[in-house]
C-alpha cells in the first residue's frame, strides 16, 4: 500500500486517477480547490475502496500553496510515494484577446507550482531512493498552438522538465513519467469554452480510458505515454510537417477563433 498525492482531483483525469489508485489499495491525498467536492470524493473513495483518504483544499496558484501542502503532509506524517501533478486549466483564444490575469495564474499553476512541489517531494523520495512522479502534459506539449499560445507553452515546459528529471533519476529508484493526453471529455474543455471546436469533436477520449491505458505504464516507470492512436498520429505529423502547416491546422482545429 502506497500513499498517492494527486492534484486537481475533483473532475476529469485527476478524478479518474484517484479512483484507479484507490481501487488498487493505495491511500490517497486529494489536493484541489473545492472543499465541498473534496469532502464528497473523500467519503466515496473511503466507502468504496476502504482506503485512507485525506484532502487539502486550496487555490494551488497561490504563492504559498506548496508550503501549505508540505506542512499538512508533515503534520499527518504521511510519506508521499507517488506524486501526480495533474491540476491545470486553460485560457484559450487569440493572444491579444485573452485575459492576461488568467494566463499568469495558469503559468503559476502549471510551471511554478509544479516545479516547487516536485522539488519538495523529490527530497523526501531521495531519502528512500524510491518514488514515482507523474506530470500531466498534453499533445500541446509538442505543438505550439496559435489561439492557445500560453497553455501549450506551459505544457512544453512540463515536457522539457519531465524529460530532464527522467535523465537525472533514470538509474535510481525514482521514476519520472510524462503523460500527454489529447482532447479528453472533462470539465476542462467547457471551462475553456472549447467544447465546440473541431479538436473536441474528433477522437475525444474519456478520462477513464486515458487512465486505463496509462496506469500500467506509469507503474513500470515509462518515460512518455501518449494515449490513443489518433494522438500518436497527431504528434508524429507535428514532427515532420513545417511549422506554417501545423499552425494552419491548429487554427482549424481551434475553429472557435
Amino acid at each position: 500500500m502506497e500513499n498517492v498525492l494527486i492534484t486537481g482531483t475533483t473532475s476529469g483525469i485527476g478524478k479518474a486517477f484517484a479512483e484507479k489508485f484507490a481501487s488498487m489499495g493505495n491511500n490517497i491525498i486529494l489536493v484541489s480547490q473545492d472543499r465541498q467536492k473534496l469532502e464528497q470524493q473523500q467519503l466515496y473513495l473511503q466507502n468504496q475502496y476502504h482506503v485512507t483518504v485525506n484532502f487539502i483544499a486550496y487555490d494551488l496558484s497561490k504563492e504559498n500553496a506548496v508550503d501549505l501542502i508540505m506542512e499538512q503532509i508533515c503534520n499527518w506524517n504521511i510519506p508521499v510515494d507517488f506524486l501526480i501533478n495533474n491540476a491545470g486549466f486553460n485560457e484559450c483564444g487569440l493572444f491579444s484577446k485573452t485575459d492576461i490575469s488568467k494566463e499568469i495564474k495558469m503559468i503559476d499553476l502549471h510551471i511554478r507550482f509544479v516545479t516547487q512541489l516536485t522539488k519538495r517531494i523529490l527530497t523526501i523520495m531521495e531519502k528512500n531512493n524510491y518514488g514515482h512522479i507523474l506530470n500531466i502534459g498534453s499533445t500541446g506539449s509538442f505543438i505550439p498552438s496559435p489561439s492557445d499560445a500560453v497553455y501549450s507553452a506551459t505544457k512544453a515546459y512540463i515536457m522539457s522538465f519531465s524529460n530532464a528529471l527522467y535523465g537525472e533519476y533514470r538509474h535510481t529508484g525514482i521514476k519520472i513519467t510524462l503523460l500527454c493526453p489529447g482532447a479528453t471529455k472533462t470539465e476542462f474543455a467547457r471551462k475553456a469554452n472549447i467544447e465546440q471546436t473541431l479538436l473536441f469533436k474528433v477522437a475525444v477520449m474519456k478520462p477513464e480510458q486515458v487512465v486505463k491505458i496509462a496506469y500500467p505504464k506509469i507503474v513500470r516507470g515509462k518515460r512518455l505515454i501518449i494515449p490513443g492512436l489518433y494522438n500518436k498520429f497527431l504528434i508524429f505529423c507535428s514532427k515532420i510537417m513545417p511549422l506554417n502547416i501545423t499552425n494552419k491546422l491548429t487554427m482549424i482545429m481551434m475553429n472557435n477563433y
